[in-house]
Protein backbone atom coordinates (compact mmCIF):
# COMPACT_ATOMS: atom_id res chain seq x y z
CA UNK A 1 0.00 0.00 0.00
CA UNK A 2 2.91 2.33 0.74
CA UNK A 3 4.12 1.98 -2.85
CA UNK A 4 0.63 2.88 -4.16
CA UNK A 5 0.57 6.01 -2.02
CA UNK A 6 4.08 6.91 -3.17
CA UNK A 7 3.14 6.36 -6.83
CA UNK A 8 0.15 8.67 -6.49
CA UNK A 9 2.29 11.28 -4.72
CA UNK A 10 4.86 11.05 -7.50
CA UNK A 11 2.12 11.44 -10.12
CA UNK A 12 0.99 14.64 -8.41
CA UNK A 13 4.55 15.95 -8.29
CA UNK A 14 5.12 15.24 -12.01
CA UNK A 15 1.91 17.08 -12.98
CA UNK A 16 3.87 20.36 -13.03
CA UNK A 17 7.00 19.02 -14.74
CA UNK A 18 8.91 21.58 -16.83
CA UNK A 19 12.05 19.57 -17.62
CA UNK A 20 11.72 20.02 -21.38
CA UNK A 21 10.06 22.30 -23.92
CA UNK A 22 7.07 19.97 -24.35
CA UNK A 23 5.66 21.45 -21.13
CA UNK A 24 4.83 24.62 -23.05
CA UNK A 25 2.47 22.94 -25.50
CA UNK A 26 0.72 20.26 -23.49
CA UNK A 27 -2.79 20.27 -22.10
CA UNK A 28 -1.67 18.09 -19.19
CA UNK A 29 0.92 15.52 -18.16
CA UNK A 30 -0.14 11.97 -19.06
CA UNK A 31 1.48 10.09 -16.20
CA UNK A 32 0.02 6.58 -16.57
CA UNK A 33 -3.01 4.53 -15.58
CA UNK A 34 -4.02 1.13 -14.29
CA UNK A 35 -3.24 -1.11 -11.35
CA UNK A 36 -0.34 0.26 -9.25
CA UNK A 37 0.38 -3.34 -8.19
CA UNK A 38 0.17 -4.81 -11.71
CA UNK A 39 2.34 -7.76 -12.69
CA UNK A 40 2.18 -6.59 -16.30
CA UNK A 41 3.23 -3.11 -17.40
CA UNK A 42 3.08 -1.69 -20.91
CA UNK A 43 5.35 1.15 -22.00
CA UNK A 44 4.54 3.05 -25.16
CA UNK A 45 6.08 6.05 -26.88
CA UNK A 46 4.28 9.29 -26.06
CA UNK A 47 0.77 10.69 -25.61
CA UNK A 48 -1.21 11.64 -28.71
CA UNK A 49 -4.01 14.14 -29.22
CA UNK A 50 -6.70 12.23 -27.30
CA UNK A 51 -4.33 11.26 -24.49
CA UNK A 52 -3.26 14.87 -24.04
CA UNK A 53 -6.90 15.94 -23.71
CA UNK A 54 -8.01 13.16 -21.36
CA UNK A 55 -4.82 12.68 -19.35
CA UNK A 56 -4.87 8.90 -19.87
CA UNK A 57 -2.51 6.88 -22.10
CA UNK A 58 -3.80 4.82 -25.02
CA UNK A 59 -7.36 6.14 -25.35
CA UNK A 60 -7.37 6.65 -29.13
CA UNK A 61 -7.57 4.05 -31.89
CA UNK A 62 -4.36 2.32 -30.78
CA UNK A 63 -5.74 2.19 -27.26
CA UNK A 64 -8.93 0.49 -28.40
CA UNK A 65 -6.83 -2.12 -30.20
CA UNK A 66 -4.75 -2.58 -27.05
CA UNK A 67 -7.97 -3.28 -25.15
CA UNK A 68 -8.96 -5.90 -27.74
CA UNK A 69 -5.57 -7.57 -27.57
CA UNK A 70 -5.78 -7.69 -23.77
CA UNK A 71 -9.26 -9.19 -23.95
CA UNK A 72 -7.84 -11.90 -26.20
CA UNK A 73 -5.66 -13.11 -23.33
CA UNK A 74 -8.28 -12.67 -20.62
CA UNK A 75 -7.14 -9.29 -19.27
CA UNK A 76 -8.63 -5.80 -19.07
CA UNK A 77 -7.03 -2.39 -18.76
CA UNK A 78 -7.56 -2.23 -14.96
CA UNK A 79 -5.52 -5.45 -14.65
CA UNK A 80 -2.35 -3.86 -16.05
CA UNK A 81 -0.45 -0.59 -15.85
CA UNK A 82 0.12 1.52 -18.96
CA UNK A 83 2.58 4.38 -19.36
CA UNK A 84 4.73 6.06 -22.00
CA UNK A 85 8.38 7.04 -22.35
CA UNK A 86 7.29 10.68 -22.65
CA UNK A 87 4.61 12.10 -20.40
CA UNK A 88 3.76 15.06 -22.66
CA UNK A 89 2.55 15.09 -26.26
CA UNK A 90 5.11 16.01 -28.91
CA UNK A 91 3.75 18.57 -31.43
CA UNK A 92 1.90 16.89 -34.28
CA UNK A 93 2.56 13.49 -32.68
CA UNK A 94 6.12 13.56 -34.02
CA UNK A 95 8.74 11.14 -32.73
CA UNK A 96 10.31 11.91 -29.34
CA UNK A 97 13.59 13.81 -29.50
CA UNK A 98 16.68 12.49 -27.66
CA UNK A 99 16.77 15.45 -25.26
CA UNK A 100 13.08 14.94 -24.42
CA UNK A 101 13.65 11.26 -23.65
CA UNK A 102 16.65 12.14 -21.50
CA UNK A 103 14.64 14.74 -19.58
CA UNK A 104 11.67 12.43 -19.01
CA UNK A 105 13.08 8.94 -18.58
CA UNK A 106 13.62 9.15 -14.82
CA UNK A 107 9.84 9.45 -14.40
CA UNK A 108 9.45 6.07 -16.11
CA UNK A 109 12.24 4.46 -14.07
CA UNK A 110 10.51 5.65 -10.89
CA UNK A 111 7.18 4.20 -12.03
CA UNK A 112 8.79 0.81 -12.66
CA UNK A 113 10.55 0.96 -9.30
CA UNK A 114 7.27 1.60 -7.43
CA UNK A 115 5.00 -0.74 -9.43
CA UNK A 116 7.50 -3.63 -9.48
CA UNK A 117 5.93 -5.50 -12.43
CA UNK A 118 6.97 -9.04 -13.35
CA UNK A 119 6.75 -8.37 -17.09
CA UNK A 120 7.39 -5.07 -18.86
CA UNK A 121 6.09 -5.11 -22.43
CA UNK A 122 7.63 -2.36 -24.54
CA UNK A 123 5.44 -1.16 -27.41
CA UNK A 124 7.52 -0.09 -30.37
CA UNK A 125 11.04 1.19 -30.99
CA UNK A 126 11.47 4.01 -28.51
CA UNK A 127 10.41 2.13 -25.38
CA UNK A 128 12.30 -0.99 -26.48
CA UNK A 129 15.57 0.82 -27.13
CA UNK A 130 15.36 2.84 -23.91
CA UNK A 131 14.57 -0.03 -21.55
CA UNK A 132 16.79 -2.61 -23.22
CA UNK A 133 19.70 -0.19 -23.45
CA UNK A 134 20.36 -1.45 -26.96
CA UNK A 135 19.95 0.17 -30.40
CA UNK A 136 18.29 -2.88 -31.97
CA UNK A 137 14.92 -2.05 -33.52
CA UNK A 138 11.60 -3.69 -32.73
CA UNK A 139 11.46 -5.59 -36.04
CA UNK A 140 14.39 -7.75 -34.97
CA UNK A 141 13.54 -8.28 -31.30
CA UNK A 142 9.74 -8.40 -31.07
CA UNK A 143 8.46 -11.44 -29.21
CA UNK A 144 11.89 -12.18 -27.71
CA UNK A 145 11.81 -11.81 -23.95
CA UNK A 146 14.91 -11.17 -21.86
CA UNK A 147 15.58 -11.13 -18.14
CA UNK A 148 16.94 -7.81 -16.97
CA UNK A 149 16.95 -5.44 -14.01
CA UNK A 150 14.67 -2.40 -14.20
CA UNK A 151 13.91 -0.07 -11.34
CA UNK A 152 15.95 -2.24 -9.00
CA UNK A 153 13.95 -5.42 -9.68
CA UNK A 154 14.42 -8.40 -11.98
CA UNK A 155 11.79 -8.42 -14.72
CA UNK A 156 11.08 -10.02 -18.07
CA UNK A 157 11.39 -7.35 -20.76
CA UNK A 158 9.12 -8.27 -23.66
CA UNK A 159 9.35 -6.12 -26.83
CA UNK A 160 6.28 -6.11 -29.08
CA UNK A 161 5.01 -3.89 -31.88
CA UNK A 162 3.08 -0.75 -31.04
CA UNK A 163 -0.66 -1.31 -31.66
CA UNK A 164 -0.68 1.70 -33.99
CA UNK A 165 1.47 -0.30 -36.41
CA UNK A 166 -1.32 -2.85 -36.80
CA UNK A 167 -4.32 -0.55 -37.21
CA UNK A 168 -4.33 -0.77 -40.99
CA UNK A 169 -2.09 -3.80 -41.61
CA UNK A 170 -3.78 -7.19 -41.14
CA UNK A 171 -0.47 -9.07 -41.30
CA UNK A 172 0.97 -6.95 -38.49
CA UNK A 173 -2.16 -7.52 -36.42
CA UNK A 174 -1.62 -11.28 -36.63
CA UNK A 175 1.97 -10.83 -35.43
CA UNK A 176 0.75 -8.73 -32.51
CA UNK A 177 -1.87 -11.30 -31.55
CA UNK A 178 0.76 -14.02 -31.64
CA UNK A 179 3.14 -12.04 -29.42
CA UNK A 180 0.32 -11.17 -27.00
CA UNK A 181 -0.64 -14.84 -26.76
CA UNK A 182 2.66 -15.54 -24.98
CA UNK A 183 2.09 -13.00 -22.21
CA UNK A 184 0.21 -15.34 -19.81
CA UNK A 185 3.12 -17.80 -20.03
CA UNK A 186 5.61 -15.03 -19.29
CA UNK A 187 3.60 -13.84 -16.29
CA UNK A 188 3.83 -17.33 -14.83
CA UNK A 189 7.57 -17.63 -15.30
CA UNK A 190 9.94 -17.26 -12.38
CA UNK A 191 12.61 -14.64 -12.90
CA UNK A 192 15.97 -15.46 -11.39
CA UNK A 193 18.06 -13.21 -9.14
CA UNK A 194 20.59 -10.86 -10.68
CA UNK A 195 23.73 -12.65 -11.85
CA UNK A 196 26.63 -12.64 -9.44
CA UNK A 197 29.37 -10.18 -10.37
CA UNK A 198 32.42 -11.85 -11.84
CA UNK A 199 35.71 -10.93 -10.25
CA UNK A 200 38.87 -11.77 -12.17
CA UNK A 201 41.52 -13.32 -9.95
CA UNK A 202 44.93 -11.85 -10.46
CA UNK A 203 47.42 -14.41 -11.74
CA UNK A 204 50.98 -14.10 -10.49
CA UNK A 205 53.31 -13.17 -13.29
CA UNK A 206 55.52 -16.05 -14.42
CA UNK A 207 59.04 -15.58 -15.71
CA UNK A 208 59.09 -15.23 -19.46
CA UNK A 209 61.26 -18.35 -19.82
CA UNK A 210 58.72 -20.52 -17.96
CA UNK A 211 55.95 -19.20 -20.20
CA UNK A 212 57.89 -20.31 -23.25
CA UNK A 213 58.22 -16.85 -24.64
CA UNK A 214 61.97 -17.19 -25.18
Amino acid sequence: MAAVTELHAYRDAVADCTRCALAGGRTQVVFGSGDPNADLMFVGEAPGFHEDKQGVPFVGAAGKLLDQLLAGIGLTRPDVYVANVLKCRPPGNRDPMPDEIEACESHLWKQIELIRPRVVATLGNFATKLLSGRPTGITRVHGQEQETTLGGSRVLLYPIYHPAAALYTPRMLEVLKSDFARIPELLGREVGPPPEPVFLTAVAAEPAVQLGLF
